[in-house]
């Protein structure tokens, strides 16, 4: 209310003021006298005023126009101009117009219209940059790869762009399967941007498949240190690739380099079961039997394994049965209530004959954790003990039906492997092998870890009479071998019947 009377009141001022002006100029006397061509010209107070103020508005209206004319010269003469910076923002805006409907089109799956906004694009921003990218992803989803590989080669050209084009064509040969190129490729693009992490992940699994296991740890150690793995897993998988390295060795006929690569894989992860295997056969041959045994034992406390007791009786391997039951108590004692424990005691007992204390090792491991070497265990203690052939034979039946125990299997693909390795022969993918057991629906192949063969003897040699497992590839079996006998009545202790019968 207040504002409105102000402005009210100015404007009657400013009103009085030009009144007063105008009724001055008419009252005053006087003016201005010009001379033009001999002519005099008499201006009053009154119109001296207007002429000026016209002559302002002349010399305003001539410097409009020679500013238009010179923005004329400038613009056809290829100069910014206003006029050019209007018809610049206007391509420009059509131009990411056409690469936002190019990025719509390229997520929803359209590679040839991707293509042509992308071309389009191009035409109005004269950014290579941004629409290059466009077109080499467009270009590959259509279909056209040899176009998607000359505009990945002219990302390569520019330096803030060559990361990209490099990485474009690595993908490219991978697709193709020339795995060589891909590999220099990815060197080339993990030396422009080392802590890209899809590119050292990539860097990682092409030098494994090629085993250049030193590049590996090389390109592993960089990842730790670009924090992209935690210090575990980076422990446990440069075991993997130490472990790996060392197979190679040995597979070359290196052993004391082979030794010295496991022992240093079973450094970096003791619990790594090939691992400690290789490592524990390596001081075998150095006849360190201490350090072997110490190697296992740990080892056995974290992850019980078949293979860990194999190698375990290698150090000792002409002790009699009684000699290996007490040192192999070192072992079982860490974990006593796990079935790879009850399993390997019972083995153990068959092997001395010992069958009443066989079946009180296995437990109700059968009832709890049935799987076919639990079972075909059964079966030699029932044979063992003198059961007939029919119940010996319902074990081996149920055997077959049962799940085949734990075996190395990829988490990621979930393929079945008879051994362990570091890369899964089936998906490729690195350090992705689990000691576990698989799904009754999948179908199992042999592992390769009855204990049985290896405490008692081949079962072409038996050194005494007592349990000898015998495999086939497709199923594992139990036989006791007896010296056949004369049949004895229902009250006298059961014996073994005989195997011809």
């Amino acid at each position: 209310m207040l504002w409105s009377l102000i402005k009210i009141v100015l404007f009657v001022v400013l009103v009085a003021a030009l009144a007063w002006g105008a009724g001055f100029l008419l009252e005053s006397e006087g003016g201005i006298q010009l001379t033009v061509a001999g002519t005099e010209y008499t201006l009053g107070p009154l119109q001296s005023v207007i002429a000026v103020a016209l002559l302002m508005l002349a010399v305003w209206v001539l410097l409009k126009i020679v500013a238009l004319l010179s923005a004329t010269w400038h613009f056809l003469n290829g100069d910014e101009t206003a006029l050019s910076r209007y018809f610049d923002r206007n391509r420009e805006r059509k131009g990411y117009q056409a690469l936002s409907d190019g990025l719509m089109a390229l997520a929803s799956g359209e590679g040839q219209v991707a293509m042509a906004k992308a071309a389009k694009a191009d035409r109005y921003l004269k950014r290579p940059a941004l629409t290059n990218l466009l077109t080499a992803q467009a270009a590959e989803l259509a279909g056209d790869r040899r176009k998607a590989e000359r505009t990945y080669r002219k990302l390569v050209e520019d330096e803030k762009t060559r990361f990209v084009g490099v990485r474009g064509i690595m993908k490219q040969k991978l697709a193709e399967g020339d795995t060589e190129t891909a590999l220099k490729l990815a060197e080339k693009a993990f030396a422009l941007k080392p802590n890209h992490e899809e590119t050292s992940d990539t860097l990682l699994k092409l030098q494994a498949d090629k085993h250049d296991w030193s590049g590996a740890r090389q390109t592993l150690q960089a990842k730790y240190k670009n924090g992209q793995l935690p210090r575990d897993v980076h422990k446990r998988r440069d075991a993997v690739l130490a472990l790996s390295e060392a197979r190679d060795v040995i597979a070359e006929g290196n052993s004391i380099e082979a030794r010295e690569a496991a022992i240093e894989a079973n450094r970096l992860s003791p619990d790594l079961v090939p691992a400690a295997v290789m490592a524990a056969r390596g001081y075998i041959a150095q006849d360190k039997p201490r350090y072997a045994s110490k190697i296992l034992q740990k080892a056995w406390s974290v992850h019980p394994h078949p293979d860990l007791a194999a190698a375990f009786a290698e150090i000792q391997p002409d002790e009699t049965p009684q000699q290996r039951i007490k040192r192999f108590r070192a072992l079982t004692k860490s974990q006593p209530d796990h079935p790879e424990t009850k399993m390997l005691l019972a083995e153990l007992h068959i092997a001395n004959e010992d069958f009443p204390e066989a079946r009180r090792a296995l437990g109700n491991l059968v009832e709890t954790d049935p799987s076919a070497r639990s079972v075909t265990l059964m079966a030699a203690i029932e044979r063992g003990e003198g059961a007939s052939d029919t119940v010996v034979k319902g074990w081996l039946t149920r055997a077959l039906n049962v799940s085949r125990g734990p075996q190395w299997i990829c988490e990621n693909c979930h393929h079945i492997h008879a051994e362990w390795k570091p890369i899964c022969e089936n998906c490729k993918s690195f350090d992705t092998l689990e000691w576990k057991t698989p799904p009754l629906s999948e179908v199992a192949t042999p592992s390769g870890v009855q204990m049985l063969p290896l405490i008692v003897g081949t079962p072409e040699t038996t050194p005494t009479e007592g349990a000898v497992v015998t495999r086939s590839d497709d199923i594992e079996e139990a036989e006791l071998v007896t010296e056949p006998e004369e049949p004895t009545n229902s009250d006298a202790p059961r014996k073994a019947p005989d195997p011809t019968a």
